[in-house]
């Protein structure tokens, strides 16, 4: 297929179809909500104290930073006591790009989901890795309240931990999360700032890494403000605005749905790269699967996972220990 039929192909169609990363060196390409990666980095589907989950969406894609910091949280999760290291749900797909559900950033390899669940010490099958609930860590019987059983001091720390990296930019919270955090975190709280209460982000916290240094093609936002954050820009979420509902005139026209951002409107080297040839040490790439031992009787991945009731190169993947 030449260029302009990709180009006027909606993105999410076009990016979500590919299946393999381009080859070449890792590469950011535009913005986090308006971008493509080159040569993304898979993360292997099992580490030593991680396992990706919903394996199916191909969605565990990134720049080598991203695969760095992902291996250094894992190993201080448990240092903390996080069970026996972190659940890792969407990064970005294999060239990035607009994604058919669930995010409108994630598009060039340098924002990665961690779910508010510990990684169990029984290891979960791929079958349970696609069905396993979230776990929200929200009081759903009351307005913006975190439930105390479940965003544990362990939690906070986690979270913390992950902000305290230099190369990390932003981390997107449930407000309700930002609030327990500027009320109760005793620890360091110079990065707290970093923390951004945001829609959502109640079963998983959201990790922004800053555009790798000297990568013109990466394009930055703007810095968070100075600040623990924990002032009238959090305040304001705790208002009727955010939530407030629009309401119709019945005089006014239903507007036409919303045109799909297609793959002319992103920077134009995303469009080369839909066509750009696949990494051959990707293609031969074989995930190892899951050491899973079965559950006991009347024992489910739920109870398993505890739910209640800078860089060198990195090498592409490789299976796991």
């Amino acid at each position: 297929m030449d260029l302009s039929a990709r180009a006027d192909q909606p993105a999410k169609q076009a990016f979500g179809a590919v299946t393999l990363p381009s080859a070449g060196a890792p590469q950011p390409i535009g913005s986090y909500a308006k971008g493509c990666i080159s040569g993304a980095v898979a993360l292997g589907d099992d580490g030593p104290h991680w396992q990706a989950m919903r394996i199916s969406r191909n969605r565990h894609w990134g720049m080598p930073q991203t695969i760095s910091l992902l291996e250094r949280l894992s190993q201080d999760a448990v240092r903390i006591g996080w069970g026996s290291g972190i659940l890792i749900g969407d990064m970005s797909q294999p060239r990035g790009g607009p994604m058919a559900s669930g995010h409108a950033s994630h598009q060039v390899g340098l924002d990665v989901d961690v779910w508010f669940t510990p990684m169990p010490a029984k290891r979960l099958t791929r079958e349970q890795r696609e069905t396993i609930p979230f776990t929200s860590m929200l009081d759903k019987s009351r307005f913006l309240t975190v439930n105390e059983r479940r965003f544990t001091p362990t939690a906070a720390r986690l979270v913390m931990t992950a902000a305290s990296y230099p190369q990390v930019e932003r981390i997107f919270v449930n407000p309700a999360i930002k609030k327990k955090l500027c009320e109760a975190w005793t620890g360091d709280r110079s990065a707290l700032g970093k923390v951004r209460p945001m829609y959502g982000h109640d079963e998983h916290f959201h990790i922004r890494l800053a555009c790798p240094p000297g990568l013109a093609s990466c394009k930055p936002q703007a810095p968070v403000a100075a600040g623990d954050g924990c002032d009238k820009s959090l305040a304001w979420w705790f208002t009727p605005e955010p939530w407030a509902k629009p309401k119709p005139d019945p005089n006014r026209k239903p507007p036409p749905p919303p045109r799909p951002v297609m793959v002319s409107d992103l920077p134009k080297a995303c469009a080369a790269l839909l066509t750009a040839p696949a990494s051959t040490a990707a293609a031969a790439y074989q995930a190892a699967p899951p050491a899973a031992a079965p559950y006991p009787d009347g024992e489910d991945a739920s109870d398993a996972a505890g739910v209640p009731d800078d860089m060198e190169a990195v090498p592409l993947p490789r299976a796991r220990p």
